[in-house]
């Protein structure tokens, strides 16, 4: 019921309980807090700390309604049962499911329910790609929650579910995501924001973030004569990131 989570400078993973990531539970579902760097199913690399099978230690009937990329943090949706499940599925199906991303890209961008319709493919080494030929038709409504003067913070909403869409499609109109240096995003540094920023002596500049700049930040549906609206608050890199934004980048 355990899942290891590294963090900057610690040469020893932390432990953290599967139950620590529970954000909300019903009789229905379990909503988790999903941390970055974790593979939503086992994949085959054989990694064997992905939520599924943490999820299965706790309770080996739960299932996994939907997937984070690996690098995304946050909402995730567990149904306690088969049945509870194949409603859940049949929601996605219908996209009666609405899920909410947070994005910090470089750039600075104003735009509010901006739709990028474009349709995207896949390389053969999983690399998507937009694709005008034979690529799925994909659509991303995406609004500036706060400009800084070199990023902007965006709510994403993916009206369809493909491989990367957000990024890509973010990547697509020359905003893609701090730190997703697959799609053109930059590493971020302090260094270039911060006034008469000294690097250690002995030390080289970490960036303030290491992975994709993306988490799934809410999740909202109608189901069982209930409105569920959950949301996961922002893991500690995200956090810190924002911060660092708010202190020197406003």
């Amino acid at each position: 019921m355990l899942i290891l989570v590294y963090f900057r400078g610690m040469d020893k993973p932390k432990v953290i309980p599967f139950k620590g990531m529970i954000i909300e539970e019903d009789e229905h579902f379990i909503f988790i807090n999903k941390p970055a760097n974790y593979s939503s199913l086992d994949d085959r690399h054989g990694d064997v700390f992905s939520i599924i099978r943490q999820a299965k230690k706790h309770d080996e009937n739960l299932q996994l309604c939907h997937r984070l990329d690996k690098e995304t943090s946050g909402m995730l949706v567990i149904s306690k049962n088969e049945a509870v499940y194949r409603e859940m599925a049949m929601l996605f199906e219908k996209r009666e499911v609405k899920k909410e991303y947070h994005a910090i890209v470089n750039g600075t961008l104003q735009v509010v329910e901006q739709k990028i319709v474009l349709p995207l493919g896949q390389s053969a080494k999983g690399i998507a790609k937009v694709d005008m030929r034979d690529g799925k038709p994909s659509e991303t409504i995406v609004t500036t929650i706060k400009n800084y003067r070199h990023y902007t913070l965006l709510s994403c909403l993916p009206v369809t579910g493909r491989l990367h869409q957000i990024r890509i499609h973010l990547a697509s109109q020359n905003f893609p995501l701090v730190a997703d240096t697959t799609y053109g995003g930059k590493m971020p540094f302090l260094s270039k924001m911060k006034p008469k920023f000294k690097e250690g002596k002995w030390e080289n500049e970490e960036p303030m973030m290491k992975r994709v700049a993306l988490h799934s930040s809410s999740i909202s549906f109608h189901l069982f004569d209930k409105d569920y609206h959950i949301t996961a608050p922002y893991p500690k890199d995200f956090a810190v990131m924002i911060k660092q934004l708010e202190k020197y980048d406003s």
